[in-house]
């Protein structure tokens, strides 16, 4: 689900959970099943972006990777013919891979974070550009576990990508010797494969909506249209199915629902700002395409807002930030109500989709939408509390976009209902409670 930015930042969050009123419909998936006997295990590869690879934390490491659902599901194939699943992990020397985000205390409630900069996987930068680290390469001859942090839908034909001046998780799995103009679906749908899990599509929106829908020309922050979602999914689809193959593929969650977007509420930040400024605060001004106007607690702060120290700082013409409507919070920080309602919207169109194109190729699955969903509301898994609250709610990590091991294999369990319904197996259940949320120090 990352759209991927190789500086690990410190998120210092603020304030309780503010949710979207809104609510969406849940996707009905209502499909016949068929024979056991149609479905073959024995090698099954899973193709997806960073949620796939077991990204957590604001970075891929060797935890992550371990605990990521595809790592699940394949290890309760293995009781009906699947085979060996191999996963491009980091070595025990540089387990920490790219680096992550460490919790290390919690002062008054809030929660102190760090980077991890040691044992990484980096093996030089491009153009000595220290924002583009090269990770070192997976010298392996086979992958299964195909996710790449940061792969949009609208990229996975674009050749280029696996260069070492394109996309470094992916540039990572490819040998030495591979062709530049090798694409993210050519490689993913030549693997000889006879099952699959497909999970792109999601950072088609996401990058959008964490960067507050704000104009910019950075390709991995717009948002798809529902057009080219639809020719770009139904030629990946096509090219996993050349061979009659089987699979399982995911519905895009709710980018809104995530701690990312809702844990930095209007309210919150009113709050800090009437306690430094030692008077009742009464709007946070903010920017939209409309113009600027005060804040509602439908608006979404991003995360990083909370940190860095913008909030009531003056300009050169004294006018506080956020606190004038003259020097207003900036589009990129805020997701305002209805960025929030077009989002939403874009991700039910997509799903629809994704459904249909997944009904003619005879395939399963899994609702991730109605997960995320039930997270945003919270509920009680096997005497676990699950929710969207950052730090504690179990299923997010530190990151606030990505899941904790806990919430992984509960993911792992949507795609393994998805399986189980369409095509009539008994794939076993993983046990959530055996994975842990997030660490408090």
């Amino acid at each position: 689900m990352k759209l991927f930015n190789n500086n690990i930042k410190v998120y210092a969050a603020v304030a309780a959970i503010s949710l979207v009123a809104a609510c969406k419909p849940s996707i009905e998936i209502d499909e016949p099943k068929v024979t056991t006997q149609q479905v073959d295990f024995s090698k099954y590869i899973a193709v997806g972006n960073s949620l796939t690879a077991g990204y957590a934390d604001g970075g891929l490491y060797l935890e992550g990777q371990v605990n990521s659902f595809p790592n699940m599901i394949a290890d309760k194939m293995k009781r009906f013919g699947g085979g060996e699943f191999i996963t491009p992990y980091f070595s025990e020397s540089q387990h920490n891979g790219s680096g992550y985000l460490r919790l290390t205390a919690l002062v008054n409630g809030q929660p102190v974070l760090e980077p991890v900069t040691t044992a990484l996987a980096i093996r030089g930068f491009y153009n000595n550009n220290p924002e583009k680290p090269l990770y070192t390469k997976f010298t392996g001859t086979a992958i299964n576990n195909l996710g790449v942090p940061g792969m949009r839908l609208d990229m996975s034909e674009m050749p280029g990508l696996g260069t070492v001046a394109g996309n470094p998780y992916f540039e990572r799995l490819l040998p030495d010797n591979a062709s530049p103009l090798t694409t993210y679906q050519s490689y993913a749908s030549n693997q000889n494969h006879t099952f699959f899990s497909f999970g792109l599509g999601n950072n088609d929106v996401l990058g959008y909506a964490l960067n507050g829908a704000a104009p910019t020309l950075d390709p991995t922050k717009a948002l798809i249209s529902e057009a080219t979602f639809t020719e770009k999914y139904t030629n990946f689809i096509n090219a996993l199915t050349a061979n009659q193959q089987k699979g399982v593929v995911s519905t895009i969650p709710d980018v809104t629902a995530i701690p990312y977007l809702t844990t930095v509420t209007n309210q919150a930040l009113l709050a800090a700002a009437t306690a430094a400024a030692g008077m009742p605060i009464s709007a946070i001004f903010i920017e939209t395409k409309s113009g600027t106007r005060p804040a509602t607690d439908k608006d979404l702060f991003v995360l990083p807002f909370s940190s860095s120290g913008l909030l009531g700082k003056p300009n050169a013409l004294g006018y506080p930030y956020g606190l004038d409507p003259r020097n207003p919070v900036e589009d990129k920080f805020v997701l305002d109500a209805n960025e929030v309602i077009e989002v939403q919207n874009r991700v039910i169109a997509l799903n629809k989709v994704i459904i249909t194109i997944a009904a003619s190729k005879n395939l399963a699955v899994a609702d991730v939408y109605s997960f995320f969903n039930k997270v945003k509301t919270g509920y009680n898994y096997n005497g676990i509390a699950i929710s969207n609250k950052f730090i504690t709610g179990n299923a997010f990590s530190l990151d606030g976009v990505h899941l904790t091991p806990m919430g992984y294999a509960i993911m792992a369990n949507i795609f393994i209902d998805g399986i189980n319904s369409k095509y009539g197996t008994n794939l076993e259940k993983v046990d959530a409670t055996l994975y842990h949320g997030v660490l408090l120090p």
